[in-house]
């Protein structure tokens, strides 16, 4: 008797598991036919949206008279066209998928898995966070995928530039600068962002980022800086003969231009870019930042011995940097121009300001 009332809970309890599973894959599969329905209305609604910013797009081009009224009607009844069938073809691809749930339930087999949340790799061992691995396949989680934006308004990249250095000292013209033309360089390079100023036209767009400077000295002659107990910094003559003399000034800079330019408009079915390659533009603004150090290098021989010394001080060079700044130039090679509206030494009684001439890249 035991034996069977044993036997009996067994039963009991089996169809109790079996139905609570039952019951489990009828409530996903509902859940699933009701998130393909609902995706069938948002298809209209999206697609709607994207014909509206198409014709915006169409009515701008034709304020602007780049396209006549004729042009303009036929480009509307064109994406009027193509949105239509993108309803009809996806919601056929959405009634398609809601056959297959409704005759298998969520065990439908697909070829793609980037547009699901897990997928099957190959793997090895244990448990590894959050990864599962099974007999060597492991169940990982997919990154949900990138949305495409239809309008970027802002753009980003790498930029750097090189090209001469000097100063512009009071009282003196650039000719009688005591710095090399061609020994004193500088070089910037940083990460730069480009957002378009207005909605419908990327003539106008503010350009801003943040950048390292490095601005470098080479004083004619045999002569190098010398960092007074006064809080002055001056010129003088090296005891022994130098190979090289420069003092250099590194620098976190933010600069800010509002940049110029036609640009080229890129248009799919699904996005719209504008293009800056192989177009003219230029940029007028400044800078401002920190000066993160000083240092300068010494090369000279002494008793027939080669020396090398690198003094890293203050040479009462100013905290803050602030300047003005320009370029100009086709695609991503630009003629670059730097200004340093602060002195090179505080409290200098000839004040020293850098000036930098050279090439920009925008890679």
């Amino acid at each position: 008797m035991r034996k069977f009332t044993l036997y009996l809970m067994a039963l009991l309890l089996a169809f109790y598991v079996n139905n609570m599973e039952a019951q489990e894959e009828t409530n996903e599969s509902k859940t699933t036919l009701k998130m393909l329905e609902s995706a069938k209305e948002k298809i209209t609604t999206q697609e709607k949206e994207a014909l509206k910013k198409e014709v915006e797009n169409i009515n701008q081009r034709l304020q602007n008279g780049t396209i006549s009224k004729e042009e303009a009607s036929i480009l509307k009844e064109e994406a009027a066209k193509k949105r239509a069938l993108n309803i009809e073809n996806r919601i056929a691809i959405i009634d398609n998928k809601i056959k297959l749930a409704e005759r298998n339930g969520d065990n439908v087999l697909e070829l793609d898995t980037l547009n699901y949340s897990s997928q099957i790799e190959i793997g090895f061992g244990g448990r590894d966070g959050d990864e599962e691995r099974v007999f060597g396949i492991r169940f990982k989680e997919n990154p949900e995928r990138r949305k495409v934006i239809y309008d970027r308004r802002t753009y980003s990249d790498f930029f750097l530039a090189v090209g001469l250095n000097n100063a512009i000292i009071d009282g003196q013209s650039l000719e009688d600068t005591p710095y090399r033309v061609g020994g004193s360089r500088f070089f910037e390079l940083g990460w730069q962002w480009r957002t378009r100023v207005f909605k419908n036209t990327n003539f106008l767009r503010l350009n801003y980022g943040v950048s390292f400077q490095f601005n470098g000295l080479k004083p004619k002659g045999n002569q190098y800086f010398v960092a007074g107990d006064d809080g002055q910094t001056e010129l003088q003559e090296f005891e022994f003969d130098l190979r090289k003399s420069k003092l250099r000034m590194d620098n976190l800079v933010f600069p800010l231009h509002l940049e110029f330019g036609p640009s080229r408009i890129k248009e799919s079915a699904n996005k719209i870019r504008y293009s800056l390659r192989n177009q003219f533009r230029f940029g007028i603004g400044g800078y401002g930042g920190f000066n993160l150090g000083t240092r300068q290098k010494l090369k000279y021989n002494r008793n027939g011995e080669r020396v090398k010394d690198k003094l890293k001080r203050g040479y009462n060079t100013s905290g803050f940097v602030y300047g003005l700044s320009a370029y100009a130039g086709f695609d991503g090679v630009l003629l670059y121009a730097k200004y340093d509206l602060n002195p090179i030494f505080k409290d200098a009684l000839v004040e020293q300001r850098n000036i930098s001439l050279g090439l920009r890249f925008d890679l």
